[in-house]
């Protein structure tokens, strides 16, 4: 059984360490060392403050044990370059639009990563460069889950992107009930989130490795030090934001890869062979396997098989069926075949997780 962990902040379960600490690649006074209890790991937290409301992570942690963390974030919008462990080879954005977050990490695996954010009001440019950048179906999707959040949040006058999300951060920060969005989304919104998670992220190009080596290798101290990791920082951002720019085909519309996963997250239970999903939205099977890659990353049943556990976890979370009961919902006609998804999914067996979702809903 993980340990679970209940927190306003992820900060709150490091301790303070120092700029000297050996295992650290370069610092400076400045710094912000945060290091984890001896019981849970021998990893690192470094904080480097930039200016202009960016901040600088390094990140490199191996967990004793495994760990649940149920925490609320504020206002931040993130972009992750991992290095080691989950997601390696693969860049993420992660906008926080005001709800807790149920997260499971692996004991004996390394986390070694990058990350930039950037808070209020800096924040705003960049979460506008980002939806910009979105194709126009998952751009919906996010400005339908600011305005979710926002009326869960209290509402108010407001009626752009921007002045929602403030009202949301700062209820956030204020410490109000925060929301489960398992809790809040109904189906549709729930499945079109996970395509918000996919359009997020995109591979890691040689010179965004270049640019992550040359942020772990810096040479300098004090102030150059500082201007010298912002340029780094700021040119690996906006290289990930190009590459979220909309997928281009010139074999043929993106518009029928859409269709096709509408498809699979419609019926999970009884999905179209691809053969027979291709000729649904006017295709062949070639060209929509490639285009899934293209799209998601993945093949069409790797799609159906993300959008199964999805499904899953949100089920776990918010209702009192069995196990069983949520693999046949989930399209799984075998018990132990979901269970086995799941673990390799989530790193925990459906039952640990309900009974954990259920502990933190009481």
């Amino acid at each position: 059984m993980a340990t679970r962990l209940v927190l306003n902040s992820w900060k709150d379960w490091l301790l303070s360490g120092s700029p000297s600490d050996t295992r650290l690649l370069h610092a400076d006074v400045s710094d912000r060392i945060l290091v984890f209890p001896p019981d849970l790991s021998q990893g690192y937290f470094q904080e480097i403050l930039l200016p202009d409301d960016l901040f600088l992570y390094i990140h490199d942690y191996s967990l004793n044990r495994d760990l649940m963390t149920d925490v609320s974030e504020g206002d931040r919008l993130e972009f992750d370059f991992p290095i080691v462990g989950s997601g390696k080879g693969y860049g993420f954005v992660v906008p926080y639009f005001g709800w807790k977050n149920l997260a499971f990490r692996r004991a004996k695996k390394r986390f070694f990563k990058v990350e930039i954010f950037f808070k209020r009001p800096t924040l705003h440019k960049y979460l506008q460069a980002f939806m910009e950048r979105l194709s126009p179906q998952t751009r919906s999707t996010a400005e339908k889950l600011i305005r979710l959040m926002y009326c869960y949040h209290g509402g108010g006058s407001s009626s752009t992107p921007v002045g929602m999300l403030n009202r949301i951060f700062d209820r956030s920060n204020a410490q109000d009930s925060h929301f489960i969005f398992e809790q809040v989304a109904n189906k549709t919104l729930y499945f079109d989130a996970l395509d918000l998670s996919y359009a997020t992220c995109r591979p890691v190009t040689p010179i965004m490795q270049q640019l992550m080596g040359q942020i772990l290798s810096c040479p300098y101290q004090g102030t150059t030090r500082r201007t010298y990791l912002e340029q780094k920082a700021l040119q690996l951002v906006s290289l990930r934001l190009e590459a979220m720019g909309q997928p281009q085909s010139t074999k043929f519309d993106l518009s029928c890869i859409y269709q096709a996963a509408a498809i699979l997250r419609k019926d999970l239970i009884n999905p179209p062979t691809v053969q027979a999903l291709a000729r649904q939205v006017g295709t062949n099977r070639l060209y929509l396997n490639k285009g899934f890659a293209q799209v998601y990353g993945t093949t069409p049943y790797g799609y159906l098989r993300s959008c199964r556990m999805w499904y899953a976890r949100r089920l776990l979370m918010t209702s009192d069926l069995s196990i069983s009961d949520v693999a046949t919902e989930a399209g799984y006609s075998c018990r132990s075949h979901f269970a086995i998804a799941f673990r390799q999914l989530t790193g925990m067996n459906p039952k640990a997780f309900q009974m954990t979702a259920w502990q933190r809903a009481s």
